[in-house]
C-alpha cells in the first residue's frame, strides 16, 4: 500500500502511529503497577507511600477523580489495569492498539496480527487477576511478555517501510514521555515525604524507578552495582545505549522521521527537546531542578507529537 512514500494516506499513518503508542502504553502501565506493588510491599507503612503516584505517572489524575471514590489500592489498580472506560488502562490500551491495527492490517505481517489478537482476547478474559494483589505480579509479567512477543514479531517480519516508521515514531514518543513521567513522580515522592522517613529507603525507591522502566540490570552493569539518585537520573535521561532513556528515544525518533517526507518541522521539534535535555548539568541536579526539567521535556514531547500530527495526520501533504 505504501511502496510509494507519498501514497501512505494520513488516516492510515495515524492509525499505525497510535497503535505504536498504545502498545507501548499497555506495557509501561503494566510495568508501573507491578513495580509499585513490589515497592509498596517492601517499604514500611511509616514512609507513607500510597497509590496516587500511579495516577500521576500515567496522567490519570483527572480521569480518576471523575469516577473514583477513594485513593486506595482496591480502586486505583483496577482503574489502571482493567477499566474499559479509562483510555489509558491496560485493557483499553491493548484494545485500542488492536483496533488501530485492524483497520490497517494489510500493512502488518499476518502472524503479528494474530499475536495482537491473541493478546487482546487474553487481556480481556483475565484482567480481573491483575486487580488482586495475590496474582498481580504474574499477570502484569504476562502482559509485558505478550507485548514483547508483538514487538518481536513486528521487528522480525515487517518491512522497513513508511508504515513501520510511523509505528516506531509512536513507540518512541510514548516511551520518552513515560520515562519523563516516571522521573517526575519519583521527584515528587522525594519532595513530598519527610526526609527522616524516606532517607533510609532512598536507594530502594530509585532502584524501583529503574525497575519500572526495565533498566535495573543494565544500570547495575554500568554502575558496578552502586545506586544513586544522580546516577539513575543520568542513566534514564542521557544513556544513549539504553532503549528507554529519553536521549535514546529522541535519537530513534529522529532516525525514523528521516525516513519520511516533509520531516523538517517535526525534526526541528525533536532537536528542540534534545537541546532542552542537554542544557542541564545532571551531575549536580537537585530534586526541584529535576522536577522543572521533566516538566519542560514533557511540554517539548507534547509539542513534538503535535508537529507529527499536523505534518502527517491533519494535512494532505503525505498523500499529495
Amino acid at each position: 500500500m505504501d511502496s510509494n512514500p507519498e501514497m501512505l494516506l494520513s488516516r492510515v499513518a495515524e492509525h499505525v502511529y497510535w497503535a505504536g503508542r498504545y502498545l507501548e502504553r499497555a506495557e509501561a502501565t503494566a510495568r508501573l503497577v507491578r513495580t509499585h506493588t513490589e515497592l509498596f510491599i517492601d517499604l514500611p507503612r511509616s514512609v507513607g507511600l500510597g497509590w496516587t503516584p500511579l495516577l500521576a505517572v500515567t496522567g490519570s489524575d483527572e480521569a480518576y477523580r471523575d469516577v473514583g471514590t477513594s485513593f486506595v489500592e482496591d480502586e486505583i489498580v483496577p482503574f489502571l489495569l482493567a477499566d474499559p472506560e479509562h483510555h489509558s488502562s491496560v485493557v483499553t490500551s491493548v484494545g485500542q492498539a488492536r483496533e488501530n491495527l485492524r483497520v490497517t492490517r494489510a500493512l502488518l505481517p499476518r502472524r503479528s496480527w494474530e499475536v495482537v489478537n491473541e493478546m487482546h482476547s487474553w487481556v480481556k478474559a483475565t484482567s480481573n487477576r491483575g486487580c488482586a494483589r495475590s496474582a498481580r505480579l504474574m499477570w502484569t509479567e504476562d502482559v509485558i511478555r505478550r507485548c514483547h512477543l508483538v514487538s518481536g514479531s513486528v521487528n522480525a517480519t515487517m518491512s522497513r517501510d513508511y508504515a513501520y516508521s510511523f509505528l516506531m515514531l509512536g513507540r518512541h514518543i510514548e516511551r520518552a514521555d513515560m520515562t519523563t513521567r516516571v522521573l517526575d513522580v519519583q521527584a515528587g515522592i522525594m519532595m513530598d515525604n519527610p526526609t527522616e522517613a524516606l532517607l533510609p529507603y532512598a536507594d530502594l525507591t530509585w532502584m524501583s524507578m529503574l525497575r519500572s522502566l526495565g533498566g535495573e540490570q543494565m544500570f547495575r552493569r554500568m554502575s558496578g552495582g552502586m545506586v544513586s539518585g544522580h546516577g539513575a537520573v543520568q542513566f534514564l535521561l542521557r544513556e544513549t545505549t539504553f532503549p528507554r532513556s529519553v536521549e535514546h528515544c529522541l535519537i530513534e525518533t529522529s532516525r525514523w522521521l528521516l525516513e519520511l517526507p516533509h520531516q523538517e518541522t517535526p525534526m526541528a521539534g525533536c532537536a528542540a527537546v534534545q537541546q532542552q535535555l542537554e542544557a542541564v548539568d545532571l551531575s549536580d541536579v537537585s530534586i526541584d531542578e529535576l522536577h522543572a526539567l521533566v516538566d519542560e521535556l514533557q511540554e517539548g514531547l507534547a509539542t513534538l507529537h503535535g508537529q507529527v500530527a499536523e505534518t502527517y495526520f491533519l494535512s494532505s501533504r503525505v498523500a499529495a
